[in-house]
């Protein structure tokens, strides 16, 4: 919700959707919903709304029991999740998308990185035609939260966010290794969905750690691709917007805090509009791809 209305807010005050200002977006789990919603056309306005109408709908039940049915299934069925992204995206395709677009996910098969691509390189000739519902699905099964995504071909697909929680460093080497943008003249713009100051105990064993080892490695994660970022493209051209805030006032499935951060993300736009105009908002050339859908 915060990146939804942290957008919707910056596009006010410009001409046109926000997609119209990036070369390349990269989203992993709720942020390739994203991703694949501005890819689409959608506004960012209307992304907003898709979190403030579905949100308490995906995330529905007792949270009590809730809290003991995770330890033996997920928490929740991705049957909400699945509705809602039908009734947005439809029969929609990845080729459909007016944006270059990287959606990462993860194969518990292999225990090998999954990634989504449209058709911005010669090299990336089938996932543009693969449906749009299907990559969202796939990126966003975050475990304990939502079964595994299978694909078609009965590939097994997890939340991107495993490997890259933050895909900051693997927005930069796109830009540099497979599209070969001069340096120069790459920007990035990075918005999280905030995080809490990080706290971890200082001594070993199983019962400290084990409620913590998610937010380590997705904070060291993010650590190291915000580093990447910066040593690729250089520090300057790196903009980071990721609100810290207190210690479990925000949770991964809870919805009765939306509309806090509706106007946090509001909020946050106000104060770096100034900062990120410079660099980010001057449309960009259209999107030609390497492969187009069969009509």
């Amino acid at each position: 919700m915060f990146p939804a209305s942290f957008l919707a807010s910056i596009e006010e005050k410009i001409d046109g959707n926000i997609s119209e200002y990036f070369d390349l977006i990269v989203g992993t789990s709720t942020g390739g919903i994203i991703a694949l919603g501005l890819g689409l056309g959608f506004s960012a306005k209307e992304i907003q709304e898709f979190y403030e109408k579905y949100g308490p709908e995906i995330f529905k039940g007792n949270r009590f029991l809730k809290y003991f049915q995770k330890f033996v299934s997920t928490k929740y069925t991705n049957n909400g999740l699945k509705k809602a992204l039908e009734e947005t995206f439809g029969s929609r395709k990845l080729g459909e998308s007016k944006n270059r677009l990287v959606i990462p996910s993860f194969n518990l098969e292999t225990g090998e990185v999954y990634v989504y691509k449209t058709a911005h390189h010669p090299r990336f000739q089938r996932d543009y035609e693969e449906s749009a519902v299907h990559v969202a699905l796939a990126t966003s099964a975050a475990p304990t939260f939502f079964p595994v995504h299978y694909t078609s071909s009965g590939i097994p697909l997890v939340d991107g966010g495993l490997w890259a929680n933050n895909p900051m460093g693997m927005a930069a080497v796109e830009a540099l290794g497979v599209l070969d943008w001069p340096k120069d003249s790459v920007k990035i713009l990075s918005i999280g969905c905030t995080s809490e100051a990080f706290k971890m105990h200082r001594k070993g064993g199983q019962l400290p750690w084990a409620p913590k080892i998610a937010d380590v490695f997705m904070a060291s994660q993010s650590s190291a691709s915000l580093g990447t970022a910066q040593l690729l493209i250089g520090h300057t051209n790196v903009k980071r917007i990721n609100p810290i805030m207190p210690s479990g006032k925000f949770g991964l499935d809870t919805v009765k805090e939306i509309e806090t951060l509706k106007g946090l993300g509001v909020s946050e736009a106000r104060k770096e509009l100034p900062n990120i105009g410079e660099f980010f908002l001057k449309k960009v050339e259209p999107f030609i791809p390497e492969y187009k859908l069969q009509k």
